[in-house]
């Protein structure tokens, strides 16, 4: 087996490949549970963490896996690993756990993770796996951040409210209230608000994608002319 390309792996997973943007997988939780910073925060931290051990633990036993027995074991592995993150927020995080309510169970049918070992952990080394469960992780988080922050300015004015849920009661008075006297805008708070945040994020990643493309592909013919003369 050739070396990995962690900078592909780490470019697939941010940008290239990015579970939700390119893929538009793992929507359910992302648009249900991203009404604030905090609670994206939250749920990203999950998904990461059950992604990395997920994929590195199907990368070590997938050669002692029958191959129609796969995505069974796939399923069990990723249930493990929901439960452990599930009993950790429930025992230390209880109030974002309340929070967050059904969708950390949930995380188990989340299609990135079990798309994630299938694709990438069972045919390669647990060191290229565990950067692939980072980045996919990290990326499906950036955009729960982003899409959070969004909805929360919009919504209430407000940014990191909550923040104690996570960090303690040291950061309760941690909320920045970015728009002083506001009454809110409901949409942004409810799915359909959620969806139109993510079609705008979608949109700005197709553009700034485009774009890049056109100044390589002008690069490039620049060069292919100053070669030719």
């Amino acid at each position: 087996m050739s070396n990995p390309d962690y900078q592909k792996i780490t470019n697939n997973g941010f940008w290239h490949n990015n579970p939700v943007t390119v893929q538009l997988l793992g929507l359910c939780p992302l648009l249900a549970v991203s009404s604030t910073f905090i609670n994206a925060l939250g749920l990203g931290i999950a998904t990461t963490l059950v992604m990395i051990g997920s994929n590195v633990t199907v990368s070590l036993v997938r050669d002692q896996i029958k191959q129609e027995l796969r995505i069974p074991v796939f399923v069990l592995i990723i249930a493990s690993f929901v439960t452990v993150v599930e009993l950790v927020m429930n025992a230390y995080l209880h109030e974002l756990y309340k929070i967050l309510g059904i969708f950390i169970p949930l995380i188990v049918t989340n299609c990135v993770i079990i798309a994630r070992a299938e694709s990438f952990a069972a045919k390669n080394d647990y060191k290229a796996s565990f950067v692939d469960g980072l980045t996919m992780g990290l990326g499906f988080t950036f955009v729960l951040l982003l899409l959070g922050s969004m909805r929360e300015i919009i919504g209430q004015g407000t940014l990191f409210s909550q923040a104690h849920l996570m960090f303690g009661e040291s950061f309760r008075e941690f909320q920045l209230v970015l728009i002083d006297d506001y009454s809110g805008f409901l949409l942004a708070v409810l799915p359909p608000g959620a969806f139109i945040g993510l079609g705008f994020i979608i949109a700005l990643k197709n553009i700034i994608e485009t774009r890049r493309q056109k100044k390589m592909a002008n690069s490039t013919a620049t060069l292919a002319a100053e070669t030719t003369t």
